[in-house]
């Protein structure tokens, strides 16, 4: 299928395909994301002083997942300079552009309070995680288009709830059931 044909079944669908200068800043982002978290993970206590076998230590699998998102950002980066990213804009701005700031800075605040403030400050892992998946939920759903997902009322909390503490209990338990990590 020819990009052309692609971005015509996006639009039909009512999706629209991004631009290569969008797609070659998000590419910077996840390459910058993926260098954080591979110097993150190098930075790690190895823990060697307690005979702990190198393929387990703490910062493999982050250092591993740093190394995907450095390569799979540069493939972004690669792909969206052959199809023209850092060409002149040739097109208006589109519409929708506010809407989709308004998503990623809710999302950003949302992540930013749930790591700063609710998880690590005596919450129970599974409440503050049952709080920003519900909040999460009930946030992105009043940000809807459609008018009729905007109204929150009593069976969007209890649906939006529900979600919230199953997801972090289901969370919890694989964890520290499954990957023996004792949450905060």
């Amino acid at each position: 299928m020819s990009s052309s044909d692609e971005a015509g079944t996006q639009q039909a669908h009512g999706e629209e395909a991004a631009s290569p200068r969008a797609d070659f800043k998000d590419a910077i982002g996840w390459t910058a994301l993926g260098v954080a978290t591979l110097i993150g993970s190098i930075t790690m206590d190895r823990l060697e002083s307690q005979g702990i076998n190198p393929y387990t230590v703490p910062g493999l699998l982050p250092g591993l997942l740093g190394i995907a998102l450095i390569l799979l950002g540069a493939a972004m980066a690669v792909r969206s300079w052959r199809r023209g990213a850092l060409r002149p804009k040739a097109h208006a701005a589109d519409p929708m552009r506010a809407q989709q700031r308004r998503r990623v800075g809710l999302t950003i605040a949302l992540c930013t309070g749930y790591s700063v403030v609710l998880v690590g400050h005596g919450l129970p892992f599974w409440l503050a995680s049952s709080i920003y998946v519900t909040a999460s939920i009930l946030l992105f759903q009043r940000l809807s288009l459609d008018e009729a997902e905007r109204r929150l009322g009593l069976r969007a909390w209890a649906k939006a709830l529900a979600i919230g503490v199953g997801v972090s209990l289901v969370i919890s338990l694989v964890f520290e059931q499954v990957f023996l990590v004792r949450l905060p």
